[in-house]
């Protein structure tokens, strides 16, 4: 029982053993398969805009009284996004990222059945707390499950699926609102994470960082890395990650941006991030509702693919600054694209 062994001076450390793996096809599905969680994250944070306009014509409401239903997505991903890496730390990456997908899947598919701007901005503020919480939980899983060398490029790769996930939205939204209507687009919104939360439920390990803080899982992480190519003996024992004594408590974590002449730059990194996110939601939320307004006059599928036109950019543009990083830096990189 692999429960009763413990740690010691000879136990493997997994973080390291990973990170001197040589990069594998297996590595490559890890990240592929969590990047998919990814996709259906930035399909469904999107989809929402993509209705406004029909739900304008058919409720006979004003863009204004859509203000609150399309804000409060982000006030409930703020939510999730804290509430998601405590939980990712307690119970697990993959239980909390696969419970996240699930839960923002069946609340969008239920926003197909509601009748009124409340009803919506309920259901869309809970799965926006799904919302939150899948992101930090896959970015870290993609970046665990490869060698260092390649996780520059895992986190990008993921981060790139949101952009990518909201032009699906934008070119699903094209085609179904104007046959199907927009109920339909909530209903299959709805069903693509849930269908896909039942696949990667069996495609996805845990973090292997998880899998060594708790020795009764440690024949999940021996699975693990000999499919990452290390044949280790059954009866190893694992060592815990250094950076859970370090700061066992999300307080100390927090504390620690402002220690040691940090906190001029974490401040000034949150307010870029604050105001980058901005712009981004001020385009993703009302770009289909103003270019449909009578005073433009674009149709429905031609707002929903500009909407996805400029995903594609965000696509690019993450690629590109990926590039740009590597060679000049981070702080040219942004200040460049800003």
């Amino acid at each position: 029982n692999m429960a009763t062994h413990s740690p010691g001076a000879n136990a493997f450390d997994a973080g390291k053993l990973i990170d001197d793996s040589p990069c594998s096809g297996y590595h490559t599905l890890l990240i592929v398969r969590t990047a998919l969680t990814i996709v259906v994250e930035g399909h469904d944070n999107q989809l929402l805009s993509n209705p406004v306009p029909a739900l304008i014509r058919e409720w006979g409401l004003q863009r204004s009284d859509f203000t609150t239903a399309l804000a409060i997505g982000p006030f409930g991903m703020m939510l999730g996004g804290l509430a998601g890496g405590l939980a990712g730390d307690r119970f697990g990456r993959r239980p909390t990222l696969i419970a996240c997908v699930v839960l923002f899947g069946a609340l969008t598919l239920l926003m197909a059945l509601v009748e009124s701007v409340v009803a919506l901005s309920l259901l869309r503020l809970l799965a926006g707390i799904g919302l939150g919480g899948a992101m930090p939980n896959a970015a870290t899983l993609a970046a665990e499950y490869v060698p260092t060398r390649q996780r520059a490029f895992a986190v990008t790769a993921t981060i790139v699926c949101i952009p990518l996930g909201g032009a699906l939205a934008g070119e699903l939204a094209a085609l179904v609102i104007p046959t199907s209507g927009w109920r339909a687009l909530f209903v299959a919104g709805g069903v693509l994470p849930l269908i896909l939360s039942m696949a990667l439920w069996k495609l996805i390990p845990e973090s292997p960082k998880f899998l060594a803080r708790h020795p009764q899982r440690w024949p999940e992480l021996i699975n693990l890395l000999r499919r990452c190519g290390h044949d280790i003996p059954p009866d190893s024992t694992f060592s815990v990650p250094r950076e859970i004594d370090v700061a066992p408590e999300s307080s100390h974590k927090i504390a620690s941006l402002f220690r040691g002449g940090l906190a001029r730059d974490t401040v000034l990194l949150w307010v870029s991030f604050f105001f980058g996110l901005m712009v981004n939601y001020v385009v993703v939320l009302l770009l289909p509702a103003l270019l449909t307004s009578t005073d433009i006059g674009f149709g429905q599928a031609a707002a929903s693919r500009a909407l996805a036109m400029s995903n594609y950019g965000g696509v690019a543009g993450a690629l590109l600054g990926a590039l740009v990083l590597q060679r000049l830096g981070s702080r040219i990189a942004m200040l460049a694209m800003a």
